[in-house]
């Protein structure tokens, strides 16, 4: 069998046992993929519904590492979740692994098909915006996959989060595969099977609680690690420029010390304006972060008033809520409450005023270091 994901091989696309891997030097059996089904067409790959502990830690490393995420995917093809045949429904997902592994783990009380489309690794409700999880992909990965010769029905069940990018309509046109969407969450797949393939209004419901919002606040903190490093060298270097060599270590510790507000406001950016999304009283994600990004200021500079200078308060009011604003800005992307649209109009008004407002309070501490006033 070699319905497997091999290494650089775009000739093995169709996911099938019957594939071509001519180009293929490396096959690797994922740990995942445990045996295979007989169809019309030859065996396809069938995959575990439980997960392992190697599955669970690709989805932790995902929350926490960008670099990791951006790879995670498995091959685009078709995949046997229990023992399904020709009657059992298909699902269709992209091949993002972690939405794979989230769909395969919520079958394991079906026999069904899974079609992973090729969404550049990248998530449905995401690639649904990009346009990676569309109709084109869907028209043609049915026919690579020869999927009217493994199901004798014509239906394709797709996540409901994927129908802003595709065309129901133009699938079935194109294909001869109906389209229905199954619930908002896998977990209430089970339940809609056997309502025959009927949603309640709650599983309709797009949801976005405490817990969804708190699990993604990692991969936005995350790759803010490198800058911290650069803003604490940059921050050690003016303080080393006002005081001298000779007090290098006092100037290391003095620069711990001055970085304590600028990690408070990437902090407020990055986790808890996420936390207290819905309790901000304005709609715009810049401005929610740019209002706690000031209390963050006001609370730390009545705190430290004894120990700073009225320059360092001015710089503290230009700088920080820009920051906490700007990593606030950037979670609309995860967040149900905003359209393309309205995160561009937003951007318009914001950055400009971001820019503004640090750019000041950068040239203000530049001139107070090597002017001293």
């Amino acid at each position: 069998m070699i319905n497997v994901a091999e290494k650089n091989s775009p000739a093995c696309e169709c996911g099938t046992a019957g594939c071509c891997c001519a180009q293929s030097t490396v096959i690797i059996q994922p740990a995942w993929i445990i045996g295979s089904v007989n169809t019309a067409i030859g065996d396809i790959s069938q995959v575990a519904a439980e997960l392992t502990k190697d599955d669970m830690l690709g989805s932790w490393k995902c929350r926490w590492g960008s670099n990791f995420r951006m790879n995670y995917k498995v091959l685009p093809g078709l995949y046997a979740v229990g023992n399904p045949d020709n009657n059992s429904p298909v699902f269709v997902t992209g091949n993002y692994k972690m939405s794979f592994d989230h769909l395969r783990k919520n079958l394991k009380t079906l026999d069904a098909w899974i079609m992973a489309i090729d969404t550049k690794g990248i998530n449905v409700w995401c690639a649904a915006g990009k346009g990676t999880f569309g109709t084109t992909e869907i028209v043609n990965r049915i026919a690579k996959v020869h999927l009217a010769e493994v199901v004798s029905h014509r239906l394709l069940i797709l996540p409901q989060l994927g129908a802003p990018g595709v065309s129901a309509a133009e699938v079935q046109k194109l294909s001869g595969f109906k389209v229905s969407y199954a619930p908002v969450r896998a977990k209430d797949i089970p339940e809609f099977m056997k309502a025959g393939q009927k949603a309640t209004p709650k599983m309709r419901e797009v949801r976005f609680n405490l817990w969804d919002r708190l699990i993604l606040t990692p991969i936005e903190l995350m790759p803010l690690a490198k800058y911290m490093v650069v803003g604490f060298m940059i921050i050690f270097i003016i303080n080393l420029i006002g005081a001298g060599w000779a007090e290098f270590l006092k100037v290391f510790y003095r620069t711990l010390i001055d970085l304590i507000p600028y990690l408070g406001a990437i902090l407020v950016g990055t986790v808890l304006t996420p936390i207290l999304l819905p309790l901000i009283p304005v709609r715009e994600f810049a401005w929610k972060g740019w209002i706690l990004g000031l209390l963050w200021t006001a609370f730390y500079i009545w705190h430290a008033w004894l120990f700073i200078s009225w320059k360092q308060i001015i710089t503290y009011i230009l700088i920080l809520p820009p920051i906490s604003a700007y990593l606030a800005m950037n979670f609309t992307g995860a967040s149900t409450y905003t359209s393309l649209s309205g995160v561009v109009k937003e951007m318009g008004v914001a950055i400009p005023a971001m820019l503004i407002s640090v750019g000041i309070g950068i040239l203000f501490l530049a001139v107070k270091v090597l002017v001293g006033f």
